[in-house]
């Protein structure tokens, strides 16, 4: 996190904001903590692959465009298995 130029209560705001983007987009009916917890751990996810393509996001916008982005992939995965 200190890598991206921003904290850890900040991550969770913006991890927060990430997640309830995706319940919007994914249609998903989570709670504010798991909201958290989508964002947080989607732009883990989402900066992992995304450097894998050579792509870099940096600071409170791209940990947002992460975490949206990754969450949605989290959800995804999560309901692919599921059927």
């Amino acid at each position: 996190m200190n890598d991206m130029g921003i904290g850890w209560l900040a991550a969770i705001i913006i991890g927060g904001i990430a997640g309830w983007i995706t319940s919007a987009v994914m249609k998903t009916n989570t709670g504010i903590l798991m909201n958290i917890v989508l964002g947080i751990i989607g732009a883990a996810v989402a900066s992992f692959l995304f450097s894998i393509l050579g792509i870099s996001f940096g600071g409170w916008l791209g940990f947002l465009i992460a975490g949206v982005v990754g969450a949605c992939i989290l959800v995804g995965a999560v309901r692919a298995i599921q059927k």
